[in-house]
């Protein structure tokens, strides 16, 4: 008999070594309903089937919760709000900026931030290079940018001084790390084992290099 939803998410969040309380469990699930739901008209994942979506999106970016430190984050090309509207039902009251240029996708996440009474959340639509912020941000995160080259080039007017980039990825990305340098450095490489995904899977903490003096 296939696992309820509730079976499968708490399960794997206890395989993550996460402890998140009964309420946040069920926000997490109204939030994929609403999702599912959504997905029919609004396309925001190729993935139709609820029960995939649970480790597809909820377990894969609940993985990178124990690898955040607490402070202002925006979530660049969130599309449906992944990592973003996960890391925000887990982490109330702290600071985050959910930004997208596609406007039905910002719809719904308007629509969940309502619903679901997030206050600490703002919903930017716009393109990442023409969004300004009255201040820097502690994280930078993308599960869907294109590139490091990318993210790092747009993105690094919204990075404070001694804030990271975190970008979720799948196979290790030797030629984009490459390909960001000398002006940004990798601080760390972790690997993650998402229950439910057999493929790889990294979070890459990188930062801007120091400048040298001369």
């Amino acid at each position: 008999m296939a696992l309820s939803l509730r079976a499968q998410l708490e399960q794997g969040v206890k395989s993550l070594s996460l402890t998140l309380a009964p309420d946040t469990i069920e926000v997490l699930l109204q939030y994929l309903q609403e999702f599912s739901r959504w997905n029919k008209a609004y396309n925001l994942s190729a993935v139709r089937n609820i029960d995939q979506m649970v480790s597809r999106h909820l377990l894969d970016s609940l993985a990178i919760l124990p690898h955040l430190p607490d402070g202002r984050f925006i979530d660049v090309g969130t599309g449906g709000g992944l990592p973003g509207m996960v890391m925000a039902i887990c982490r109330p009251n702290q600071p985050l900026t959910l930004l997208d240029s596609n406007g039905k996708k910002t719809r719904f996440l308007f629509h969940v931030k309502t619903l679901l009474g997030l206050d600490w959340v703002e919903v930017e639509n716009c393109r990442v290079e023409s969004h300004q912020s009255h201040e820097k941000y502690q994280g930078v995160v993308s599960r869907a940018f294109a590139s490091l080259s990318d993210m790092t080039h747009w993105c690094q007017h919204l990075l404070a001084d001694d804030g990271c980039f975190y970008a979720m990825k799948g196979i290790y990305p030797e030629q984009e790390l490459l390909d960001i340098q000398p002006d940004f450095e990798l601080k760390q490489n972790i690997p993650l084992s998402v229950p439910g995904e057999a493929g790889q899977r990294h979070l890459l903490v990188i930062n801007k290099r120091p400048v040298k003096p001369e």
